[in-house]
């Protein structure tokens, strides 16, 4: 390849390598990458070997799938479903259009950054395009299709029941979200009719490795981005000066799974929020507060003051608004952590299209 483009490749500043267990979501090109020869010339045979059983074994793991493939859409979805692999891939791109548009698309459409993409391709022209225009997204040759769930990026921390659901539970957000754009009125009626369940409960045996894999895997609305292992988790979950919930969500199109976690430190007059996430499945729904509500009502009625760690990061800006729009305001600060309180004492209103049922 030759040109200013490629020039610029030539030169970027190396990009760091992937870490370990950090994709989230694989792209694949089809010609000659998922399967053998190319559609529009007559050509697409069977899958390319190694392919379908790699494509099984991440989503096992909860490693999502996508297309970005230039195409006409029809003959590839067809050619996908009489492979048996159509399900596999969420918000497929296929167009004309550069590929690295496509991957930007399908990161949006998912709601996950960027950086925990990888982008499968046996063009190299196609692969220099995405990896210039998106220098985060891991770029890999067709030639290792067959051999990615042994590369450690693909290898998560952790993987779950909840894990092997994923891809079913992002297509309930697809078929949720299809549907809230033939709503014909406000956002707020269409969710008044989804009938959501926000269930908050002491956190148990059963719910030990998601709420560690949700430490690993939640960046954005994640107040601190600490890890805790399943070890970590499970003493605190004893301690007696120590509070440990996850939320999870329903509604009439299905499970939203765990979706949030909180780590509280009781300690005399002051309890201190250690750990305060919500998967980012549930930021359009408006329902990011109601965790951080639900213990502020639990602090006023203890006669306690409740306080935060917090640690920004370059992602999770977003959490520290949540704070601040809850009444939290900063009081001092400890190593690399802001330390929030909450400075009102009335319990928040909850939101009224929300069923809020708390266990335990």
């Amino acid at each position: 390849m030759t040109g200013p483009v490629a020039n610029s490749m030539a030169t970027e500043t190396p990009v760091a390598p992937p870490r370990s267990g950090s994709i989230k979501c694989v792209v694949w090109d089809l010609d000659e990458t998922v399967w053998e020869g190319v559609l529009l010339e007559g050509g697409a045979g069977e899958v390319r070997p190694g392919v379908r059983e790699t494509i099984e074994e991440l989503d096992r793991r909860g490693i999502l799938h996508s297309v970005a493939s230039k195409n006409e859409p029809g003959p590839v979805i067809a050619r996908l479903e009489e492979l048996g692999l159509a399900q596999y891939f969420l918000r497929p791109q296929i167009s004309w259009g550069p590929k690295s548009q496509a991957v930007a698309k399908i990161a949006a459409a998912l709601n996950i950054g960027i950086d925990t993409l990888a982008f499968i391709d046996d063009q190299e022209f196609e692969r220099d395009e995405v990896r210039f225009v998106h220098p985060a997204v891991t770029c890999l040759d067709a030639k290792l299709a067959g051999s990615l769930a042994d590369l450690e990026e693909f290898i998560p921390a952790v993987v779950t029941a909840e894990s092997g659901r994923r891809r079913e539970m992002y297509l309930s957000a697809i078929s949720r979200d299809e549907a809230e754009e033939e709503f014909e009125g406000p956002s707020t009626e269409f969710m008044a009719g989804l009938g959501m369940v926000f269930t908050i409960s002491p956190a148990g045996t059963e719910h030990l490795r998601r709420a560690e894999e949700l430490t690993v895997r939640t960046h954005q609305l994640n107040s601190t981005g600490r890890t805790f292992s399943l070890e970590e988790l499970d003493q605190l979950t004893r301690s007696p000066d120590h509070l440990v919930l996850v939320a999870e969500m329903r509604d009439r199109y299905g499970s939203y799974g765990t979706i949030g976690l909180a780590l509280v430190a009781m300690s005399g007059a002051v309890w201190k929020i250690e750990l305060l996430l919500m998967s980012c499945r549930v930021m359009s729904r408006g329902v990011g507060t109601v965790l951080l509500h639900h213990l502020q009502t639990r602090a006023r009625d203890a006669g306690v003051t409740l306080q935060a760690d917090f640690v920004p990061t370059d992602r999770n800006r977003i959490m520290y608004v949540t704070y601040r729009f809850a009444g939290f305001t900063e009081v001092g600060h400890s190593a690399d952590s802001l330390i929030l309180e909450s400075a009102s004492a009335d319990a928040p209103v909850p939101l009224e299209h929300l069923e809020v049922v708390i266990r335990g």
